[in-house]
């Protein structure tokens, strides 16, 4: 858990983050490092690297695997602590704390610094690599792609996407970004798929998630994973979160990929709402608008 890394810190040394490093570099080439090559990989002596191999095993940051060579690869635990220390050196955060989400591709948690942040570990391909590797377009930009390079891509897509969008489409404020992580503002509010509406309240909501999708498009991004798992609804407003996947307006399946969100979104409050959302309101109807910078509002 990357509390127990967080934990950990205070008492690793900048030998055993060497080490760790050294994995890493060796992982660009192979997903298990052969033992032989960590010295010059880490630029520790043989020696040291041999305690530092106990020291890092023990505390689960790396693995061992004997195949035609003893080698080595990193655990997630490892490329949390290297993420972590990263941040935490340029005073990024000084505090961790609870929990927010922990799910298949990510894990949240609360951090603080000069306020109450959230730090996101990406965690694609570490247990569903292959589907990741079939799904993301980044994955085939290197012949030999692993799960290390699979998670920071999508945190650096994550990153660059947020960057672009804030503060002009309602997003999360993005803070900092190292390998697999991302340092964000804590949203306020709660999940979209847990709250319910007033009649009356509920087309004025999709309005507002539909402006802030328009806003996206031109902001030059399709989000490409919508749907009411992604939205945080508060007294301010809406915020869309999630943009791992978002793929830019120019991307050859981007309009398709606008359809699927506008699809998704739509039927999600056509289920929930069946009185009150029309059913002429069409979904390829509001993508054509968006895609051609139309879209005003539902009752234009």
């Amino acid at each position: 858990m990357v509390r127990n890394v967080a934990e950990l810190l205070a008492e690793l040394e900048s030998e055993d983050f060497y080490l760790l490093s050294g994995i890493e570099q060796g992982m660009r080439f192979s997903e298990w490092v052969q033992r032989e090559k960590l010295s010059n990989f880490s630029g520790l002596t043989p020696e040291e690297v041999d305690y530092r191999l106990e020291r890092c095993l023990k505390r689960g940051l790396v693995e061992k695997k004997t195949i035609q060579y003893e080698g080595y690869t990193l655990q997630f635990e490892g490329y949390d602590a290297l993420a972590l220390r990263a941040l935490v050196e340029r005073d990024t955060i000084s505090e961790f704390g609870a929990p927010l989400g922990v799910g298949k591709e990510s894990d949240v948690y609360e951090v603080k610094s000069y306020k109450p942040l959230a730090l996101k570990y990406h965690r694609e391909g570490y247990t569903n690599f292959r589907e990741v590797n079939r799904e993301r377009d980044y994955t085939s930009e290197n012949q030999h792609v692993s799960w290390l390079y699979t998670a920071r891509k999508a945190a650096e897509r994550e990153f660059d996407a947020l960057e672009t969008l804030y503060p002009d489409v309602s997003v999360p404020q993005p803070i900092d970004q190292n390998r697999h992580a991302i340092v964000m503002e804590k949203m306020p509010g709660v999940e979209l798929s847990r709250t319910r509406f007033e009649d009356d309240q509920v087309l004025g909501v999709l309005e507002l998630l539909l402006r802030e999708l328009s806003c996206a498009y031109e902001e030059g991004y399709v989000h490409a994973d919508m749907s009411e798992y992604n939205v945080f609804v508060a007294e301010e407003g809406v915020t869309i979160f999630d943009w791992p996947q978002a793929v830019p307006t120019d991307h050859e399946h981007a309009r398709e990929f606008l359809d699927r969100d506008l699809t998704n979104l739509v039927g999600y409050f056509r289920r929930k709402y069946p009185s009150v959302v029309p059913e002429d309101l069409e979904s390829d109807a509001i993508a054509a608008e968006i895609a051609t910078g139309e879209f005003d509002s539902l009752s234009a």
